[in-house]
């Protein structure tokens, strides 16, 4: 088995070779190294705690790799790369819900505000047929952003930069593309997958609230 200094060393070298393939326009690189990065942080999460909230994260990254691959290949499979990690932001959700269901409102109207912000200026650029996939795609992240502000800590910060990541895309790709978007993308997806994967990694516990009307639900 890789010890923790290796996967670091492997993710660290891959997210190099493909931010050389970024500005280099390698295509074939970058579709090989892309995924690097979230499967070494997925043989670290292996190596931690056998938890519920584990396995959801651990789901979370797969079909996060399976975007990264879709998005990578030189085709437009943006339909399909959204549909993975929609299932990404699905698994987060289900993780996060396993760990607190309280309600935490200021959470709710922040995801709501920055959920329904970024589909108001994605749907005034004419998305057409992608109006529908893009909505249900802002619903669910801002779901899972709430669930993750929820629990707090570091799976909130991880959230909060994935969220950031798929601001970006959605700018880039409809509203204004600009020169920085690729680095600047994969830099906050980076660290918003390393910040989930190491939420999951020390020591959360996992919890499932079913009472209702519980009070001072517990919390990450």
């Amino acid at each position: 088995m890789l010890r923790p200094s290796h996967l670091i060393t492997i993710a660290v070298a891959a997210a190099a070779f493909y931010l050389y393939a970024l500005a280099s326009d390698n295509a074939l690189l970058g579709l090989l190294v892309k995924p690097v990065p979230v499967l070494a942080l997925i043989a670290w999460l292996y190596q931690g705690p056998d938890t519920v909230y584990r396995h959801w994260i651990v789901i979370g990254l797969g079909f996060s790799v399976l975007g990264d691959v879709l998005l990578a290949v030189p085709a437009d499979l943006f339909v399909f790369g959204l549909a993975a990690f929609l299932c990404a932001h699905l698994a987060y959700l289900r993780a996060y819900c396993n760990m607190t269901l309280r309600p935490a409102l200021p959470a709710l109207l922040l995801s709501a505000a920055t959920g329904s912000t970024l589909l108001g200026v994605l749907a005034s650029h004419s998305l057409g047929p992608l109006l529908v996939p893009v909505a249900l795609y802002a619903l669910t992240i801002s779901a899972m952003l709430w669930r993750a502000l929820a629990c707090g800590g570091i799976a909130g910060l991880g959230a909060c930069m994935f969220v950031f990541s798929d601001s970006l895309i959605g700018i880039d790709r409809f509203v204004s593309p600009f020169a920085a978007a690729p680095y600047l993308i994969i830099g906050a997806y980076w660290l918003g997958q390393w910040a989930i994967a190491s939420s999951a990694r020390h020591g959360l516990t996992d919890k499932v609230l079913t009472q209702s009307g519980a009070q001072g639900a517990g919390s990450c």
